[in-house]
């Protein structure tokens, strides 16, 4: 018998942690609480991060005030958009950058987004340095700066792509961000690329930056 139940032994144990385990899953199923995995909170500061390393640029648009609601005319189309399927660019201004500056760059970015990592809107880079302004609904037109590039937005086309959080979010906070760069043009940057990618290869050349916050929700 004893040397039975020693060679039975493996499989008795390993049936009872079987059994023990079913149990243990079915408390849990019936209301046991289980610590909950937060997830990870969204970006806090629009890229490019560097607001303190940097000098400043002021930056304002016709269409809102800092910290005010973009208008309707500017949303996407489907997400109170009235305009366009993906309604009117911003128009922006801001003052010119330092001795040095040779280009600017305007980025959109949602860090409230449900992505984790943001959401780029409107990427335009290599933007002349006598330019300091941008008209209302520009983007992809004739209006655009000689030499400026829109780059691909996180909708996956070039150009402006207005905002459209999901509906009952609380307003997200659309950062549009002007950098002044040391440089007159991104080498290897294209049309094709997205904004993590401009952003990536321009940090090292801004000299100067000024943020603009426009709110919108459904």
């Amino acid at each position: 018998m004893n040397e039975l139940f020693r060679l039975l032994r493996p499989a008795l144990l390993l049936g009872a942690a079987a059994i023990l385990g079913v149990a243990i899953a079915a408390g849990c199923n019936g209301g046991t609480t289980i610590a909950s995995v937060t997830p990870q909170t969204s970006p806090t500061v629009a890229p490019p991060r560097l607001p303190n390393l940097v000098a400043s640029l002021t930056v304002t648009s016709g269409s809102f005030a800092n910290g005010g609601t973009i208008p309707n005319i500017e949303a996407l189309q489907g997400c109170g958009g009235t305009d366009g399927p993906h309604g009117e660019s911003t128009d922006l201004t801001w003052t010119a950058g330092p001795a040095g500056t040779k280009s600017y760059t305007v980025i959109e970015f949602d860090p409230d987004a449900p992505t984790r990592s943001g959401f780029y809107h409107w990427v335009v880079f290599n933007i002349p340095a006598s330019t300091t302004s941008l008209a209302l609904n520009a983007s992809g037109t004739a209006a655009m700066p000689a030499g400026s590039v829109e780059a691909t937005n996180d909708y996956g086309f070039t150009g402006y792509g207005g905002p459209c959080p999901p509906a009952g979010d609380p307003a997200h906070h659309y950062n549009f961000i002007v950098s002044a760069l040391n440089v007159a043009t991104l080498a290897g940057v294209t049309a094709a690329n997205s904004g993590a990618f401009v952003t990536f290869n321009m940090d090292a050349d801004v000299i100067a930056q000024g943020t603009l916050i426009g709110l919108y929700h459904q």
